[in-house]
């Protein structure tokens, strides 16, 4: 299981450190967030930790030091809250995302149809595979598997996925060559120059990719509180919608 990278030296914690647990897709929209509320909120330093949703939430539920948690659907957020880990009232819808499929760049798959007609593994080789964060844990692979289950393509594409840790490892594997196709989020082929979008998963084939953000319980660090309204602010809003976020569905 992949261990969640904290962002920070040892020793230099004081009151108003914030510490962010939050899902990998997040890792450079988050970072850019962070620092535009640093800039506005001096005394504030935000912490980052990235992971797949699920590791995070296993994290926080052994101990973890998250005091503001944001996953990558709602499933681990549930999780925790089953556990009441979650601090009443502060939960909400943060942002969305889309579904695609991907190729190297230098690729020559071009433009790909996914409809109950398709076969993904028509366009491989015998032994390549699909790169997909692992879908019994991994927010992408879990909507991966729910879009192909729709499409009637998951019995045939089950056997030939490439399961990772979380959706940056998906995508590291397309951008190395080392698989021909991935499924991750539009925001992830969006910032990266190894991949190229081949296909967008109809929005019909999945749930809708949502993103909740809440305080975990007993954390009383009224910086949380000034993160999380900037988190639904104008700016923020803006720096998420530059790399491709969506705000949710009401």
């Amino acid at each position: 299981m992949a261990v969640a990278s904290l962002f920070a030296l040892p020793g230099l914690a004081h009151a108003e450190d914030i510490t962010v647990f939050a899902a990998a897709s997040l890792t450079d929209a988050m970072g850019e967030v962070a620092k535009a509320y640093e800039k506005t909120h001096g005394d504030d330093h935000v912490l980052l930790s990235f992971a797949s949703s699920s590791t995070l939430a296993r994290q926080i539920s052994a101990g973890g030091p998250a005091e503001v948690y944001i996953s990558a659907n709602e499933k681990w957020m549930d999780w925790l809250s089953d556990q009441d880990m979650i601090e009443a009232g502060t939960r909400s819808d943060l942002l969305g995302n889309s579904l695609v499929l991907i190729a190297p760049t230098d690729s020559k798959t071009g433009t790909v149809t996914l409809d109950k007609n398709s076969d993904l593994t028509a366009l491989m080789g015998k032994d390549d595979r699909i790169a997909i964060g692992d879908p019994d844990h991994v927010p992408a692979g879990i909507y991966g598997k729910q879009a192909l289950t729709q499409l009637g393509m998951w019995d045939r594409t089950e056997p030939r996925l490439a399961r990772a840790d979380n959706v940056r490892a998906a995508l590291a594997l397309v951008e190395r060559g080392e698989a021909p196709l991935g499924i991750v989020y539009g925001t992830d082929a969006a910032i990266s120059k190894g991949v190229k979008v081949v296909a967008t998963f109809p929005t019909n084939s999945h749930p809708a990719i949502t993103y909740p953000v809440a305080v975990m319980k007993g954390m009383k660090n009224p910086a949380s509180q000034r993160l999380m309204d900037f988190l639904k602010s104008s700016t923020a809003s803006a720096i998420f919608g530059d790399y491709g976020f969506t705000l949710p569905k009401a």
